[in-house]
């Protein structure tokens, strides 16, 4: 009996491995290839190499420059052969490494079955399919941008198309068989790839080659067909729907080139002809060993200098009063601006964690239509927060109203506005002021308005408005524990969440803050604040034992890293002795931002580092104005760490921007339960930026989204080449020049046992690390050894960098240098 073959897994297996970004007023970082996250680092590298053709490692070429320049270090590549392949070969493994020869041109088995269209039948069918195939799933998708819209974007899209073709005057389709199949919806799909594929073997592989042609689309439609309110005005799309209108305009294309006498892609195989596999040996071939050492080496020649200056523990001076307290979030662009306050105000202290700030709602802006999530993505909040009596207006340019696109509104307006427009944009680039097109992240919340923080005791769409004193009590309580700040309160206390400005920039979302769903996190600062000032709030709290002394007062505010401006909010609520501390506090933050430019200015193009800091920061404001510059500032590039613990662990060492800092105290947390909650949040936020980082690095065309110059906003979900290319994925080139693809190393401050315990309670979280996506070291708090995670336990290792060097002997040439420095003590 014939085996019926099982649509429903196919397409499943399908969506497993097409890529996850969402839409780009969501987008969040992820694992690229998360759908080979249950396989070994090394052999999910190797697979899907071979499966797809990705470039997963830095070519060898790259790792050589790397050796040769110093930054891989000899006994480092020696160590990881040793390790991996045994002290008796590590001769003959070095000349691998070093001076072997490869092919390195990739293949892949995805696309091999679709390549026969063109080999056998002389016809290449997605010259015709791909043009209407974007085209109208873009429309369809279209988010209020389309000068006409789709008329049927209420139905499901296979419903929609059809209604469209029902009621047209003129046909999708060149030929008459299409038409007809569309209006056949039993078992369509099944009818479908009867006609195209003709042999059930062949369909999973023909639909893997088909959708990973446009995986940009294909991901896209997946991801929305798994989470419709990812868009504001949602559509009701499936894959499934999405391939079998892909597989009518095929036979379309087909029928118009050959008429309906062609056969299907069976009869046309050649004998030899193996379906693609997707699970593979997990036996590592020699090249792919030679990469996996590669890497490894690499890593670890940073890693080494890390964990030798994190053992080092350096005794702070005991402050009884602290001159204020600031918490930022974990984000690695916030490492130096801590620094930076703590070397200017010696009383100060800085705290770093997740920047939703333990507070997760949803968050609706005064003439809003609809509410967005600001904590990390796989929360799902129980509230809302809502947004009235603001005083700010959105600035407005008329020549992108939606008139100037009608024939007689677009004439007049090329003959007026259109020069105006023209002469504003060349004096723009000249002279780079605001305009309605950048997109501030101060914009996100008015600091004038008001905000429905507590519960009014009604719903919203099954949703609480504002958060009871209990609730509040609740997630100040699990802040502050996790932060260890549960005595010693300064006067003020800052929570200060972060955002980002620019004009040229598509992926914005991707620079604001990951652990608010990619938005600003004003909202979050300005809650949590209003929360802990609460006196109902602080009163139970004093029954938990944290009792936060009247004179304390917390302030919300916001840092624009892309500007380097702090703005606060609530400022009226401060007492007179508060009022004069503040100020005196908004000093030190000002100079640290200026300090904070000069740093990240050497870095940037046509900025003099050397200019005065006020001269410096003015510039770097101003490159989020300019419409030529695509790369505002430079995000998440270089980013290497996450370390967890007491900031006397590591506010001796400079880290070159290159650490996400969360502060973690182990005393506090006999249960391992602030702990957990911390890899929860870390993990899949911190590890998804870091991977994203890695492979848009190692193959910014397949795994990137390649140079953002001709990328065009489509229908506000995605962005193509041009007008009807492929969505593209991952990160653009200018957001990974100045990478290193290194892993994220995540370090601990606690026992190893325990560590141990904590990871393996959540197998999310310990798959990550179980299969070495993440690396994981522990500095035992008493003793300082450090203890590296691998094959499920923790294995003693001791560094090779002999001496952390002191910052004074940071060389001068090095501080006007691009490329990453290493690591100096600062004291």
């Amino acid at each position: 009996m014939k085996q019926k073959t099982d649509y429903h897994t196919i397409i499943h297996h399908l969506k497993h491995h097409l890529p996850a970004q969402n839409p780009l007023k969501d987008f969040v970082h992820h694992n690229t290839l998360h759908a080979f996250q249950r396989d070994n680092f090394h052999e999910a590298l190797q697979l899907a190499s071979k499966i797809f053709g990705y470039q997963t490692y830095w070519s060898l070429e790259n790792f050589r420059k790397e050796y040769q320049k110093g930054k891989i270090k000899e006994v480092i590549i020696e160590r990881c052969i040793v390790k991996s392949k045994g002290g008796h070969v590590l001769s003959q493994w070095k000349e691998k490494l070093l001076h072997q020869a490869y092919d390195e041109i990739l293949t892949q088995k995805v696309g091999s079955l679709r390549k026969l269209w063109k080999t056998y039948y002389k016809v290449n069918p997605d010259k015709l399919v791909y043009n209407k195939l974007f085209k109208i799933t873009s429309n369809y998708l279209d988010q209020g941008i389309a000068i006409h819209r789709f008329p049927y974007r209420h139905l499901p899209f296979l419903e929609a198309v059809r209604n469209l073709e029902r009621n047209s005057h003129r046909s999708l389709f060149l030929t008459d068989r299409p038409r007809k199949l569309l209006f056949q919806e039993d078992n369509l799909l099944s009818k479908l790839v009867d006609i195209v594929v003709g042999d059930e073997l062949l369909v999973e592989h023909y639909l893997f080659d088909q959708q990973f042609a446009h995986p940009g689309w294909s991901g896209m439609v997946s991801t929305l067909e798994d989470n419709p309110n990812s868009l504001i005005d949602s559509r009701k799309i499936s894959l499934h729907d999405f391939v079998c209108f892909e597989l009518l305009l095929e036979i379309d294309a087909l029928d118009y080139k050959f008429g309906p006498v062609w056969k299907p892609m069976a009869m046309a195989i050649p004998d030899d002809f193996e379906p693609a596999v997707f699970a593979e040996t997990k036996q590592i071939d020699e090249f792919f060993e030679v990469n996996k050492i590669w890497q490894e080496a690499l890593e670890w020649s940073f890693y080494d200098e890390v964990l030798k200056g994190l053992r080092i523990r350096k005794k702070l001076l005991d402050v009884e009063t602290k001159s204020f307290q600031a918490v930022f979030c974990i984000d690695d662009r916030e490492c130096s601006i801590r620094r930076h306050i703590e070397k200017l105000d010696t009383q100060s202290e800085t705290f770093g964690v997740a920047g939703f700030f333990n507070v997760a709602f949803y968050f609706q802006p005064e003439n809003a239509n609809f509410a967005t999530k600001v904590c990390p993505a796989p929360i799902t909040p129980n509230h809302i927060i809502k947004e009235s009596n603001t005083t700010r207006r959105h600035a407005k340019e008329y020549h992108f109203h939606k008139h100037t696109h009608g024939f007689l509104g677009g004439l007049l307006a090329s003959q007026t506005m259109g020069f105006w427009s023209a002469f504003q944009l060349g004096w723009s680039i000249l002279f780079p002021r605001p305009t309605a097109a950048m997109v501030s992240s101060f914009k996100h919340m008015d600091k004038e308005g008001k905000l429905s923080i507590e519960k009014i005791g009604v719903k919203e769409n099954g949703l609480n408005i504002g958060f009871t004193i209990q609730e509040m009590a609740a997630r100040i309580e699990g802040l502050l524990k996790s932060l260890g700040l549960v005595n010693g309160f300064a006067d003020l206390v800052y929570f200060i969440g972060h955002g980002a400005s620019s004009t040229n920039n598509t992926h914005y979302a991707g620079y604001d803050c990951g652990a608010c769903s990619g938005r600003a996190g004003s909202a979050n600062a300005r809650v949590v604040a209003y929360m802990a000032n609460k006196i109902e709030v602080r009163e139970i709290l004093a029954q938990g034992g944290i009792v936060i002394p009247e004179c304390t007062q917390f302030l919300g505010g916001l840092h624009d890293t892309t500007r380097d401006e702090i703005d606060f909010f609530d400022e009226s609520i401060l007492s007179v002795k508060n009022q004069k501390k503040h100020i005196k506090n908004k000093l030190v933050f000002e100079q640290a931002l200026e300090a904070n430019a000069v740093e990240r200015s050497r870095r940037f193009l046509f900025i003099d580092s050397k200019k005065t800091p006020k001269s410096v920061h003015k510039e770097v404001k101003k490159r989020s104005l300019s419409l030529f510059e695509p790369r505002p500032e430079w995000n998440h590039a270089t980013n290497a760490l996450c370390i967890v613990g007491d900031r006397a662990n590591n506010k001796h060492l400079f880290l070159d921007r290159r650490a996400f800092l969360n502060s973690y105290n182990y005393l506090l947390d006999d249960n391992g339960d602030i702990l957990l909650g911390i890899l929860n949040a870390v993990t899949p936020v911190c590890c998804g930026i870091n991977l994203e980082y890695y492979f848009s690095k190692v193959d910014n065309h397949r795994l990137g989204a390649g140079s953002k110059l001709p990328h065009n906003v489509i229908g506000l979900i995605g962005v193509a080449n041009g007008m009807e290319g492929d969505l593209r994925t991952g990160l653009p080139l200018q957001m990974v020049n100045i990478h290193d693809p290194l892993r994220l190393m995540v370090v601990i401050e606690h026992f190893p046992d325990k560590v141990l315990e904590i990871i393996q309670r959540n197998q999310a979280t310990y798959e990550w690390i179980k299969n070495a996506w993440v690396n994981l070291a522990v500095i035992q708090p008493e003793t300082r050894e450090i203890l590296v995670f691998e094959n499920e336990s923790f294995k003693s290792y001791l560094p090779i960098t002999v001496k952390i060097p002191k910052a004074e002997e940071l060389p001068q040439k090095s501080i006007a240098s691009t490329e990453n420095l290493p690591i100096y003590q600062l004291y």
